[in-house]
Order: C-alpha cells, then sequence, then structure tokens
C-alpha cells in the first residue's frame, strides 16, 4: 500500500543531510520502493516528505542505508518520528521529473 511518510528531524543540519546524500548516493542509486522525496529546512531542523511503494520499503532504507551513514559515520544521536498515511490519489503534472 503506497504511503506518504513525514518527519522533522531537529539534530539534521543542512551540512549532515548533504553529506549523507554524497555518501548513500540516494540519488543516483534510487531506493526500493521510493517514488518521491522532498526535503527543506526551517528553524525546527529538516523536513520530510515521502511518498513510498510501503513502510515497508521506507524501514529497509533507513535500516540499510541512512542508519550506517548518519549513526556510524557521522555521529547523529537521535532518530526521527515518522508518520505514515495512506495514499488516496497522486497527480504528477505533465513534464515534470528528476531532481531538482
Amino acid at each position: 500500500m503506497t504511503v506518504v511518510m513525514t518527519f522533522v528531524w531537529p539534530e539534521i543540519t543542512p551540512e549532515l543531510y548533504d553529506a549523507t546524500r554524497k555518501r548513500v548516493r540516494w540519488e543516483e542509486e534510487s531506493p526500493d520502493g521510493c517514488v518521491l522525496h522532498v526535503a527543506w529546512f526551517t528553524a525546527d531542523g529538516l523536513n520530510v516528505l515521502d511518498i513510498w511503494e510501503s513502510e515497508e520499503h521506507f524501514a529497509r532504507f533507513i535500516a540499510g542505508r541512512i542508519e550506517p551513514v548518519l549513526k556510524g559515520e557521522l555521529g547523529v544521536k537521535t532518530d526521527p518520528q515518522p508518520e505514515f498515511f495512506t495514499v488516496h490519489r497522486r497527480f504528477v503534472a505533465p513534464g515534470v521529473s528528476g531532481a531538482a
């Protein structure tokens, strides 16, 4: 079942996010089951909205690719508290594709 996942992660700075992205290479080697990833920063830290084919796909990506880098290499101590919601409808505007 396709899900929308959101979280806010106060410990993650733009520098940590970019270092993780470069090491994990999720844009070059897309995670199995990931449909969409959007990230932005506010005073509260990193905000993420993803669409995944299932919660299990997200969990495997975090455990197998993100945690070894963030926790192992970069020393992040906290975890986000993701929330999942069932996708009711998805629309992609014509001509939209790729990373920004």
